[in-house]
């Protein structure tokens, strides 16, 4: 899904496209603009070469289109490349018979490529020239895919380019301004002629003449140029009626009687033809929009023959719009001199027979009844010549097709498609799982399918009723033939794409986008089909206005369903809820997952949509959810759903608990099982692999795809191969190593993991984009200001000087004659002439300067304000004496009459006395008018009148309009003034206030108009009072808020209205709205305060995320009675506040809400337990800002428990005495629950989830429920051995059991009724002394290396009998190991600490549960199945979807994950190195193995770790990396891949069987050399996957590779079978005796494995337990340093369980002849 902006509600603003401007088209023409989408980066990420991304090689790709309305932008090379301008760059498609070849891209054009011409010459075989709409010409090598040169001397968009057949060195371009370049590359130098100032539409150059260049014009002129001769005219060739399309001439000097057969033809379909010229003449073909091609002598400059296209018989009747849509190209293939290649008016190719006679001279390409042409007009036309002679053309069309033909057999050869627009949405069919559906900007979807037999490139395109963008695509997910589509326009429909049937539409349509759809169960209410039945599958779509609908495939006709109503009332929601961004449906489809633009997820049980879980892990909008597929190895991995939003950071959340064991209330969960980070923009699309276990593919707006391994929270690779951001991912479903990625670079390309160079995304581009600014010369925005009214500029000294190229004047331009006759050109430097017209403007200029000189350099011209303030104050005017300025005459033509001559003024007189007493007079009427409107205010009422009407009209001419309209109103003419103001938009406020006087009718009418004039004066709060004035409150309101003037149109809401009025509440909605997406939160919040819906305000008021916005958030949720919001709001606050170790400020948000009591001692847990381990020296983090505590944490500390009911007593009034409390507490712990810990989870993460569970244990310890608190305490141990941080674990185990293991025996008999208690009771007793036997045997080894360090010279002689050794020899050697550390657990002053580790590993035989031995066997032999049942899969997959795989055989082959995706590993394995193998001493050899030294030694002796195995993940965990006692140095070493075994990488564990990650490893001993050197520390484990340090390096010989071993049973070194391995848990998979395990075989085994676990009791599969065969070692190795400690019994038991369920190399060192 592709990415959303944030604070859209929920989606892109309105009217916005999704990532995409409107240059979807390729070309231009007909409104389609062709450059590139705003926002768009026109290069390549950072770092990346100009040429193709990394990746591309192997995979396939769909490139942009070629561009649209170019009379030359595709070309091919001599050596059958083939080059297309595509939006702003050059694609490369290698030219064959049978299929073509991508090879790249040349990126560097700022805007549409418009012209693109490959060099001619064999000396200059990858160079080619583009021309684009950014006024550049560019030169390239197509090899390394790099710009050679450039030059700039257009100053407009450039229309045609061409390179000169006859001249390398020369380049021709033309623009629309009619300017005609010559580019000599070589020399550096351009030459600019100006032949006819029309706009140049293309042009061509002569094969003939070199000094020859035809150029067709919009206009239908077609002008011969000489641009030896200066660019002069040589012929005009006139006769085209409309513009010219293209010009081709023929590629070989013409006979007369080549063309003689055209003479006889007189029709007038054909034309007439010339007199042909029986010397060699130059023949120039032309095309035109006018539906004619002319052949031309070019010669002499006449006309040959004319060809009008035929009409198709199959187009039917003639389209009067055909002339509209044509577009006529015509090229002459380069060995057929009498045959011209022309396109015709839909899609056509036509091949002319110029030696033809009669009427019909042309033959359609493409003939065949599979409909071979192109479907639209036809651009651009090349040919090449093939290896095996025959001549290939090239067509380009707006079909968006680019298709070879065979000129010879007038066949399409292969047909390569493109893409005009982003590719929003990808989907592959879960049934036909080879199919492809790809939704594109361009209106069109494509299904791909890309395991089809007939070529690589099998495409069937989709387009009737879709008319937008397709933003989005689902298959149905059991009809291949159904697919579900979303459109830009909010139109959702459904495709059946094996028919031709159009598509069915849905009859709700969305608002804005539709983002996301997906397939599911029906849910109520769903519409049937009359028969009371439904359908199985229902489509849902999600969009940018936030709401989900629920089409009825079987009534699209019928209204969706929004299932926010069903959310509503099954949850009893009653805030609104929050908008929608994205959903994706559980595979098993009962569960449904649907992101916010609020960042939240919420999880939905169907059918009803009960809320079980809301995930607080975003902060941003949704882009993306996927849940893991069901057919993993592991099922638990089936709950893992992964989400990404517009944060860059990916989560992946476990959700079995909440929705196995689903609470009363839903679960929140603020902490993700696995965190993804590297991304650095936003995250639009997600994939799982359905090859691999846990491995994920995000697609981002930093332009990579990135393909994670989940549970070890690693990058594996990642993808750069797209030009721009990626908007969609999909991993293929046959292919483990293939991916598709789409974007808006306008392709969809196949890539590779193995043939990525890099792991990690890139890093930020915000510096690589400032960079790209720099060198294209943008300049930032600077910083609004006052703008100064003269331009200057800065010296080389720094003084201001005013810009001179202000100062140049526009000058007349040349007559077309003086132009025609001067071609003088003058060459300036840096690739940029002159023309003589444009030097003579300069000149003109420069003499048109005003004489008066600029000021001086470094003086600026003094103002007003730098003079003396008593020099401005005598320039003032006096005011007092100052003449008033007298008003406007109302009568200026009647006073202008009464101030002429004396003589005219008399007989005014005399004719103002006839008019008033001679009554017979026939000029009455004439007063008042023309020269007697003078008169008119001396007579009656109707002379008065004319005289206003006149003098009206002369105010109106002059400018003056308010004058007339005062004198309509003297005239008593209200109406008429009104309408003449209403008509001219000239109301004001007199004429208003007049109104009234015309009647009611015509006031509102008058105040209607009024209120529109001044809504386009932009005066809208007065527009609004005048409302007012009619009682149009509403209409008044809705206009302030039409124009986003929500503050003023409030505030006359809530006067006029009633508070209960629904629109005010809409109006502060719409407020809310406008703020939220403008980043206003605080006003948002208000207006959903004032509209009563506190639940929105407070999540408007936490979108920013900081610790403040939240603390707000939840106090006002708080004071609002919206406790559940409050409680999530103030648990993220205190979450931020802790990680910044501020417990001060954690408290504060928590306290004063009973909701968070459990949370609060949760955190005063935190804060005790963090002062506690830093007061040991143990500090897990630390943050910029100090740490704040509670003055009780700061106090001396005794017992942490007993601190902990102290200050919960104190502080929070929490104690045993007041069980409503401690059980509301406990309540709201156990509702929060925690992901379990990894080893890249943030220490502080971990220590909260320590504090969590220590609080709740101890509050069910207060509350007597003794199991649950021994239950929720024994997961302290587990989480951090999850964590893999062993210290941490010791560390907790010594804080709270403070008193050893006397607790034991208390809690043991409180729990004796309950055998569930008694299991955890003993599991924690054993990972007590797990920690404890750890500590004992590192500082056994500490021991050992001071003592062989001490005493090397002198060393005493050990004391052997025939029986192993005395009593008193073992102790007096136990002794002397350990006397030199008087703080060790065994000293030799005082036997007290011997008795303690003596006691100690008594009560370690805890450890050697037999049960839990025997199920830890089986779970690693049920992931070895598993694993095992994976590869099977994976291989029936690639031989079914015919991918070769190395070694097929007639039955498949099992073979570890490691060697199927590396191959067979070869070479020998290194033999040990000397002195590097650990020995035991001699006492102990002697007493483990008697017989030993009579032991004949095979000649053939295997490797010890080829011959016995603990199994896959045992064999891995028990390797040593160094001494016992050392710390190990590295902690992020990983596992050799030849050391893997079949389960151990991906393979299932138990969550009772505990991470082995991090342990120490018990298997060696260290060395006499080792321990001189080494210092043990008891603070560290060692690795459990490390590479040993003392053993040789494994080889290809020990890896289980199930092709060559032979079976179960292991051979020791005398060749004799094994019988001591267990039946519980085998350490090979069976196999047969040629190598090979079937399917059947492994579920069969695996039944088996179930049936021994269905055996074992309930109470040893609910609890985890330590490694037992780990600890069975450990014992071993102890007893091995120290003999005397462990008891003779103890040891005997570890030995006997180590032979029962163990068959690895450890055991071999104490027991050589177990194997």
């Amino acid at each position: 899904m592709h990415g959303r902006e944030e604070g859209e509600t929920p989606g892109r603003g309105e009217g916005e496209t999704p990532g995409r401007g409107e240059e979807e088209t390729p070309g231009r023409g007909e409104g389609e603009t062709p450059g590139r989408g705003e926002g768009e980066t026109p290069g390549r990420g950072e770092g990346e070469t100009p040429g193709r991304g990394e990746g591309e090689t192997s995979g396939r790709m769909l490139s942009p289109s070629p561009n649209w309305y170019c009379s030359r932008c595709s070309d091919c090379s001599p050596g059958a490349v083939l080059g297309f301008g595509a939006k702003n760059s050059i694609v490369l498609l290698e030219v064959a018979p049978r299929r073509p070849r991508i090879l790249g891209e040349l990126t560097g054009h700022m805007e549409r490529v418009t012209g693109f011409s490959f060099c001619p010459h064999a000396s200059l075989p990858d160079t080619c020239a583009s021309a684009s709409d950014d006024g550049t010409v560019k030169i390239w090598d197509t090899r390394t895919k790099t710009m050679l040169k450039e030059h700039t001397a257009h100053q407009a968009a450039i229309t045609t380019l061409q390179w000169s057949p006859l001249r390398k060195e020369l380049v021709v371009s033309g623009d629309e301004k009619g300017l005609l370049i010559c580019w000599w590359h070589l020399k550096g130098a351009t030459q600019i002629f100006f032949p006819e100032p029309r706009h140049i539409f293309c042009l061509s150059c002569s094969p003939h003449s070199e000094e020859q260049v035809a150029v067709g014009y919009k206009d239908g002129m077609i002008v011969i140029v000489d641009v030896s001769r200066k660019g002069a005219v040589v012929h005009r060739l006139r006769g085209h009626d409309g513009e010219i399309q293209s010009l081709s001439w023929c590629p070989q000097l013409c006979q007369e009687p080549v063309l003689c057969c055209v003479k006889n033809v007189a029709d007038l379909q054909n034309g007439d033809l010339a007199k042909g010229e029986k010397e060699q003449i130059c023949v120039l073909a032309s095309g035109s929009r006018d539906q004619t091609i002319r052949i031309w002598n070019a010669s002499k400059g006449k006309g040959l023959v004319t060809l009008r296209l035929p009409q198709m018989k199959r187009r039917g009747t003639v389209d009067m719009g055909a002339k509209e849509r044509i577009w006529l190209t015509v090229h002459w293939p380069r060995n057929r001199p009498t045959q011209l290649v022309s396109s015709s008016f839909g899609g056509e190719l036509l091949l002319w027979d110029l030696a033809q006679g009669g009427k019909q001279k042309w033959t359609l390409l493409g003939q065949s009844p599979e409909g071979q042409n192109h479907s639209r007009i036809v651009f651009n036309l090349s040919s090449v010549c093939g290896q095996d002679g025959r001549e290939l053309l090239l067509s380009t069309s707006m079909d968006r097709d680019v298709k070879c033909w065979d000129l010879t057999t007038l066949e399409c050869s292969w047909t390569q498609p493109s893409l005009g627009g982003f590719a929003y949405s990808l989907a592959f069919s879960p049934v036909n799982l080879g199919s492809l559906a790809v939704g594109v900007g361009d209106g069109m979807i494509r299904v791909w399918d890309t395991i089809s037999l007939q070529g690589p490139y099998d495409i069937k395109t989709l387009w009737q009723g879709i008319k937008s963008k397709v933003t989005s695509l689902c298959w149905h997910l059991t009809k291949e033939n159904l697919l579900a589509f979303g459109t830009e326009d909010g139109k959702v429909g459904i495709y059946e794409i094996y028919s031709n049937k159009p598509p069915q539409i849905s009859s709700s349509y969305h608002r804005k986008t539709v983002y996301a759809l997906a397939w599911g169960p029906a849910l109520p209410p769903v519409s049937t089909a009359g028969t009371g039945d439904k359908p199985a599958l229902t489509l849902y779509s999600c969009a940018g206005e936030g709401i989900i609908l629920q089409h009825n495939p079987w009534r699209l006709t019928a209204d969706a369903e929004d299932i926010n109503q069903l959310i509503r009332e099954t949850n009893g929601i009653k805030h609104r809820v929050p908008g929608r961004s994205e959903m994706s449906w559980k595979p098993d489809g009962k569960v449904l997952a649907i992101g916010n633009d609020d960042g939240s997820i919420e999880i939905f049980q169907a059918p009803r949509l009960k809320l079980l879980c809301t995930i607080l892990t975003h902060h941003k909008l949704i882009n993306a959810i996927r849940w893991h597929h069901p057919h993993g190895s592991d099922l638990d991995l089936s709950y893992m759903m992964a989400s990404g939003s517009n944060n860059a950071v990916i989560y992946v959340h476990n959700l079995k608990t909440a929705l196995e064991n689903p609470s009363v209330a839903p679960m929140t969960m603020i902490e993700p099982f696995r965190t993804l980070a590297g991304h650095t923009a936003k995250v639009t699309s997600l994939s799982w692999s359905p090859h691999r276990d846990a491995t994920l593919v995000s697609a981002c707006y930093d332009g990579t795809a990135q393909v994670w391994d989940v549970l070890k929270e690693e990058p594996v690779c990642n993808y750069r191969g797209h030009t721009g951001r990626l908007l969609a991912v999909q991993w293929s479903p046959v292919d483990a190593e293939c991916i598709w990625t789409g974007g808006d670079d306008f392709t969809v390309r196949q890539w590779n993991i193995s043939e990525q160079q890099h792991t990690k995304p890139p890093p930020g581009k915000k510096f690589s984009e400032l960079e790209r600014k720099k060198v294209n010369g943008l300049k930032p925005k600077s910083k609004k200001g006052k703008r100064r009214s003269e331009r200057w500029i800065v010296g080389e000294e720094g003084e201001e000087t005013l810009d001179p190229s202000l100062l140049r004047v526009p000058t007349p331009g040349i007559l077309e004659e003086e132009q025609e006759g001067s071609g003088q050109v003058e060459s300036v430097p840096g690739g940029m002439s002159q023309t003589p017209a444009s030097l003579g403007a300069q000149e003109n200029a420069e003499s048109s300067l005003p004489s008066a000189a600029p000021p001086p350099m470094g003086q600026a011209p003094q103002g007003r304000k730098d003079r003396p303030k008593e020099e401005r104050k005598r320039e003032r005017p006096d005011t007092a004496v100052a003449k008033k300025k007298k008003g406007r005459s109302m009568f200026p033509l009647s006073t202008s009459n009464d101030h002429r001559s004396k003589e005219d003024l008399h007989a005014d007189c005399v004719n103002l006395a006839h008019l008033l007493h001679d009554k017979g007079i026939d000029d009455q009427g004439q007063a008042g008018l023309g020269d007697q409107i003078q008169l008119g205010l001396f007579m009656d009422r109707p002379a008065l009148y004319r005289m206003f009407k006149e003098e009206g009209q002369n105010h109106v001419e002059a400018g003056h309009p308010e004058m007339w309209y005062q004198l309509l109103l003297w005239k008593g003419d209200v109406k008429g003034a009104l309408e003449m103001a209403i008509e001219r938009g000239e109301l004001n406020d007199t004429l208003v206030a007049m109104a009234p006087m015309a009647g009611y009718t015509v006031w509102v009418r008058t105040i209607e108009a009024f209120v529109k004039q001044l809504c386009y004066q932009e005066q809208y709060t007065k527009a609004a009072t005048l409302l007012l004035a009619i009682h149009r409150v509403h209409q008044a309101v809705q206009l302030l808020q039409s124009y986003q003037m929500f503050r003023e149109a409030v505030a006359l809401a809530k006067a006029f209205l009633q508070p209960d009025d629904p629109v005010l509440k809409d109006l502060l909605t719409s407020w809310a709205s406008q703020m939220e997406k403008d980043g206003h939160y605080s006003i948002a919040a208000k207006c959903h305060l004032a509209t009563g819906s506190p639940y929105d305000a407070a999540k408007v008021l936490a979108k920013k995320g900081d610790a403040a916005s939240l603390r707000t958030a939840a106090k006002v949720a708080l004071v609002s009675r919206e406790g559940e919001l409050a409680a999530q709001l103030a648990s993220r606050c205190a979450l931020d506040l802790l990680s910044q170790r501020d417990w001060l400020g954690a408290q504060q948000v928590l306290r004063g809400d009973d909701s968070l009591l459990g949370q609060s001692l949760v955190v005063c847990t935190y804060e005790l337990l963090y002062q506690t381990l830093a007061d040991r020296d143990v500090v897990l983090w630390k943050s910029l800002n100090a740490p704040r505590y509670h003055s009780w944490s700061i106090q001396p500390r005794g017992f942490l428990i007993d601190t902990m009911l102290t200050v919960w007593s104190t502080e929070f009034g929490v104690s045993a005495m007041d069980g409503i409390r401690l059980g509301e507490a406990r309540r709201q712990l156990k509702a929060t629950e925690y992901p379990a810990p990894s080893a890249h989870t943030q220490a502080r993460l971990v220590l909260l989830q320590l504090s969590h569970e220590l609080t709740l244990s101890l509050t069910c310890a207060l509350l007597s429920d003794y199991v649950e608190s021994v239950t929720t305490l024994l997961r302290l141990p587990v989480r951090c051995i999850n964590a893999s941080n062993f210290t941490l674990m010791q560390e907790i185990n010594k804080i709270l059991l403070l008193g050893g293991a006397e607790f034991i025996p208390d809690l043991e008999a409180k729990l004796t009724p309950d055998p569930f208690g008694l299991a955890a009771l003993q599991s924690l007793q054993a990972f007590l002394c797990y920690g404890q036997l750890y500590e004992l045997w590192w500082e056994l080894g500490k021991e050992r290396s001071r003592t062989f360090q001490a005493g090397a010279e002198e060393k005493p002689e050990p004391h052997r009998d025939s029986e192993g050794g005395s009593e008193e020899g073992r102790e007096r050697t136990s002794l002397g190991l350990l006397a030199n550390d008087p703080g060790s657990l065994v000293s030799s002053t005082t036997l007290e600490p011997v008795n303690m580790a003596q006691e100690l590993l008594v009560r370690c035989r805890c450890l050697l549960s037999v049960d839990h031995a025997r199920l830890q066997g089986l779970e690693r032999r049920t992931a070895e199945i598993q694993q095992a049942v994976a590869t099977l899969v994976s291989i029936h997959q690639r031989q079914s979807s015919g991918i070769e795989t190395q070694g097929r055989g007639p039955r498949a082959t099992v073979r570890p994950e490691t060697e199927l995706r590396d191959g067979p590993q070869t070479g020998a394995r290194p033999e040990p190195e000397a002195g590097t193998e650990t020995k035991l001493g001699p006492e102990t050899e002697q007493r483990i193995s008697p017989e030993s030294e009579t032991k004949a030694e095979p000649t053939d002796r295997r490797e010890p770790e080829a011959e016995l195995r603990f199994g896959p993940e045992t064999e891995a965990r028990l390797k040593p990396e160094v001494d016992p006692g050392t710390r190990p140095e590295s902690e992020n070493e990983h596992k050799p891949e030849n050391e893997l075994r079949v389960g151990s990488e991906n393979g299932a564990r138990s969550k009772r069987d505990v991470d082995p990650k991090m342990k120490p490893n018990p298997e060696s001993e260290p060395s006499v050399g080792s321990m001189l050197e080494i210092r043990p520390d008891p603070g560290a484990r060692l690795k459990a996957d490390a590479k040993p340090e003392i053993w040789p390096e494994p080889g290809p010989t020990n890896a289980p590779n199930l092709e060559t071993e032979t079976g179960p049973e292991s051979v020791v070194e005398n060749g004799s079978e094994d019988t001591s391995s267990s039946s519980h848990f085998k350490p090979e998979i069976p196999l047969r005796e040629d190598g090979t395990i079937t399917m059947v075989e492994l579920v069969r085994e695996l039944d088996d494995v179930a049936r021994q676990k269905s055996e074992i009791p309930e109470v040893v599969k609910c609890h985890p337990f330590p490694d037992v065969m780990e600890c069975c070692l450990v014992l071993l190795y102890v007893d091995s340093l120290a003999p005397s400690l462990l008891p003779i019994g103890l040891r005997d038991a570890a030995l006997s369980m180590a032979h029962a369920y163990s068959t690895g190399r450890g055991l071999q060192r104490f027991v050589p002849d177990s194997a």
